[in-house]
């Protein structure tokens, strides 16, 4: 039986070059390790697995979401409703963003970014750039509430402030990505109808497989949040196992070996003396200097890696918050969420799209939200 064009869409993009960033990972860790080689216990260290694991468990309960028939049945429906493409894409970014505040950029990603690729399957729609518009909409929604991403977090406690207090200082730079973040939808995305596509065979919708899937989200969400992740993954995987092992197939087992090698890669590049003592000598403690060291910083380590490095240097705390949610666009590795965004999509040609859009908007919104920092 000869493959859907959905079907050899993702083929393409996992075997036409979809791979092309696992090895240049891998190929900077065999050159870390030719250069400054180290125990084979310490690289294992360097991967955050927490991260990771919890990576594996949201991919494997994705995939069963996607297996049940929900996701074609919600897209069905949606597109019933839709008629105009810009208001089908304000609708997606919006609630990305919405989303991302409360239940984190990942989890929002894991969610949006299927429900995009079968809408794509079922009509003619321009599916790399709404997954690149999801992703940043997910990294600028994200940055309003101490949750909504690691980066916030961490310095939410460090901050001291109260959960409405460190709303209250990231509020104007949230609100200068989002006006571009929804000036970007007008600019790229027509006022035209939706094209439908000749309708398929429609795959049942699995009652029993959705249900499963989402009491293991739940369990797996208070798992994580009581660190009981080992408990969690051997829930989420035994469970599919024993009953519907298919469903283990679909995990992209990539994008996990390239979360671990950036780990292994970036961690490695932020310990070299040559960047401490950069950071030393750059006057970057405070102000625009901070904010703009912030966002470099980002673009090179990812943005979580960049705010724990540069809290060592960087006094100005909201220029700190600031500069690293603003880097979380531009270069792909400014942010986990661009990778997860863009594997979750299979789209050939992803990078080259996701590059074409985000680096303008990251000048656009770092430059604004600088003029606003100095206004």
């Amino acid at each position: 039986m000869s493959a859907t064009p959905a079907e050899a869409e993702a083929a393409a993009a996992e075997h036409g070059g979809g791979h092309g960033l696992l090895w240049v990972l891998l190929a900077a860790a065999v050159v870390f390790a030719l250069v400054r080689p180290r125990a084979p216990l310490d690289y294992l260290k360097l991967v955050d697995w927490h991260t990771v694991g919890a990576l594996a468990g949201l991919l494997a309960i994705t995939q069963g979401v996607e297996r049940s028939g929900m996701l074609q049945s919600v897209a069905a429906r949606l597109l019933a409703r839709t008629t105009e493409l810009r208001h089908l894409v304000f609708f997606l970014v919006a609630t990305a963003a919405g989303l991302s505040a409360l239940v984190t950029n990942d989890v929002s990603l894991f969610l949006l970014v299927p429900l995009t690729r079968v809408l794509a399957a079922q009509a003619h729609l321009p599916l790399a750039r709404l997954v690149v518009l999801e992703a940043l909409a997910v990294n600028a929604g994200s940055a309003l509430t101490p949750i909504g991403n690691p980066q916030n977090l961490y310095l939410w406690h460090r901050s001291g402030e109260s959960f409405l207090g460190f709303m209250g200082m990231m509020a104007p730079t949230v609100a200068v990505m989002l006006f571009w973040l929804f000036a970007a939808v007008r600019f790229l995305v027509p006022r035209v109808e939706i094209q439908l596509k000749p309708a398929g065979d429609a795959e049942p919708v699995q009652p029993r497989l959705l249900a499963l899937s989402a009491l293991l989200f739940i369990a797996f969400v208070i798992a994580l949040d009581q660190r009981w992740l080992a408990a969690g993954l051997g829930l989420v995987f035994g469970a599919f196992l024993l009953l519907r092992p298919r469903v283990l197939l679909g995990i992209d087992w990539a994008l996990l070996a390239i979360i671990a090698l950036m780990f292994v890669d970036l961690r490695q590049l932020a310990e070299l003396p040559a960047v401490a003592a950069l950071l030393q000598q750059w006057p970057i403690g405070e102000g625009w200097r901070a904010y703009l060291a912030a966002i470099g910083v980002s673009q090179l380590i990812s943005n979580v890696p960049a705010t724990i490095l540069l809290d060592h240097y960087v006094h100005d705390l909201p220029a700190l918050a600031a500069g690293v949610s603003v880097g979380g666009f531009g270069c792909v590795l400014g942010s986990l969420a661009n990778l997860i965004a863009l594997r979750l999509a299979k789209v050939p040609h992803g990078l080259r799209e996701f590059h074409r859009i985000s680096i303008p908007f990251l000048l656009v919104c770092a430059a604004s939200a600088l003029l606003l920092r100095l206004g």
